[in-house]
């Protein structure tokens, strides 16, 4: 288990591979996301995509599988208090395999929780080519290790 303690500015660690089909692009989008960029073929190679695009809701879900599988699972995680900084930066399509990228930029005892740390992480979705397809920052919250005895600043 990795508490907040085993972390450091500048760790960068990748992590598995999710492939997305025309299927699971479909379906997703129709549940989530139903422009016809996403649900339609036809109607897609007429967009500025060219062909079927997976909604970046799906990248992003596909992404966090990602990290609950190849990251979360071993570390001492509270949850987040949100993301920033969340950009799609190129299309999803059909066949792609993503691959996602974990940088720690920020970390930080709690202000107010001696028994919890912040950890900033980028988090960057990389299509098979080496390409980024999304990107943000993640606000982590993870256990530490030995609480400190009292919160930082008292």
């Amino acid at each position: 288990m990795r508490y907040y303690e085993d972390m450091a500015v500048g760790d960068v660690t990748e992590h598995g591979t999710y492939e997305m089909t025309k299927e699971e692009i479909i379906e997703f989008a129709e549940q989530y996301d139903p422009q016809p960029f996403h649900t339609d073929e036809e109607a897609a190679e007429e967009s500025i995509f060219g062909s079927l695009a997976a909604s970046g809701w799906h990248t992003a879900s596909a992404c966090m599988r990602l990290l609950v599988d190849g990251v979360l699972e071993d570390q001492a995680s509270l949850g987040a208090a949100g993301v920033d900084e969340l950009r799609w930066k190129q299309p999803v399509y059909p066949g792609d395999e993503l691959t996602v990228r974990v940088e720690t930029i920020e970390k930080e005892p709690h202000p107010t929780d001696p028994t919890r740390g912040r950890v900033n992480s980028r988090m960057t979705g990389i299509n098979q080519d080496g390409e980024a397809v999304i990107s943000w920052v993640g606000l982590g919250m993870v256990q530490r290790r030995e609480p400190l005895d009292e919160a930082p600043g008292e």
